[in-house]
């Protein structure tokens, strides 16, 4: 089962468009489907199995981004009659791919997967309601709603913009690097440029502060007796030593 889950990279890339996201994806996959292979019965081909198990665990990491549009809000706004956006704007924006991804981002999982396996991948609705376990107008309904809010979310992007004008290294670049930063384990240059951007954004800050404060009171409570023993620890090396293949 290892391998099939192995294979689903190209589905877990397509599905978060980050190569680290996919590579955990495919591992939360695998141990989610080794936990959970006595529900597998056969009716359905491994794969189709392994795929239902990635995209739900893709759609609870996302749940926690808290960066979403609303569904309900954009619908809300297509629905009004005054409701426009500049369409010269917009494809400008969709050109530039730093701004289409930021904007697909914002999108709820279950709208931006299903815009990004039918536009990007080349799926037919068909293929993704059979997936998804959805009918044909429900998967219908989903594309519709995800290419609506992208388009707002390529709208709205100006105001973001604004935001962070000026701020050296995108928000998402920087968050990669904070964890290397905490250990001194990052480059002078990209330190340097890390350390002004969290001078200058108004969002990222408060979650450094918050990795931080985490890490501080994480190595507080580490207890001597949870410290593996010496004699145990060389047991478990000799062990690997001993049944490690040639």
């Amino acid at each position: 089962m290892a391998d099939a889950v192995v294979a689903l990279y190209p589905f877990a890339l397509s599905l978060t468009r980050d190569p680290d996201r996919a590579a955990d994806l495919v591992q939360d996959t695998w141990l989610r489907a080794s936990r959970s292979i006595g529900q597998w019965r056969g009716e359905a081909p491994l794969a189709s199995w392994l795929r239902r198990i990635m995209h739900h665990l893709a759609i609870d990491a996302a749940r926690r981004s808290g960066r979403e549009v609303l569904a309900e809000e954009v619908e809300q706004r297509w629905r009004d009659d005054e409701y426009t956006i500049d369409a010269a704007v917009v494809a400008e924006r969709a050109q530039t791919r730093e701004e289409l991804e930021d904007a697909l981002a914002r999108l709820p999982f279950i709208y931006r997967s299903v815009v990004m396996l039918h536009d990007i991948e080349g799926w037919t609705v068909a293929e993704i309601a059979a997936l998804l376990e959805l009918g044909l107008p429900a998967a219908k309904q989903r594309l519709r709603r995800g290419r609506m809010m992208l388009v707002t979310a390529l709208a709205d992007g100006q105001e973001r913009r604004e935001n962070l004008r000026g701020v050296p290294m995108r928000c998402w670049e920087a968050r990669r690097h904070v964890s290397e930063y905490l250990d001194g384990d990052l480059a002078a240059d990209t330190a340097a440029t890390l350390e002004r951007h969290l001078e200058s954004c108004p969002t990222c800050p408060p979650l450094y502060a918050g990795l931080v404060g985490v890490r501080t009171e994480l190595g507080a409570i580490r207890d001597p007796d949870t410290v593996v023993p010496p004699d145990l620890a060389e047991r478990l090396t000799h062990h690997d030593e001993t049944t490690a293949g040639p």
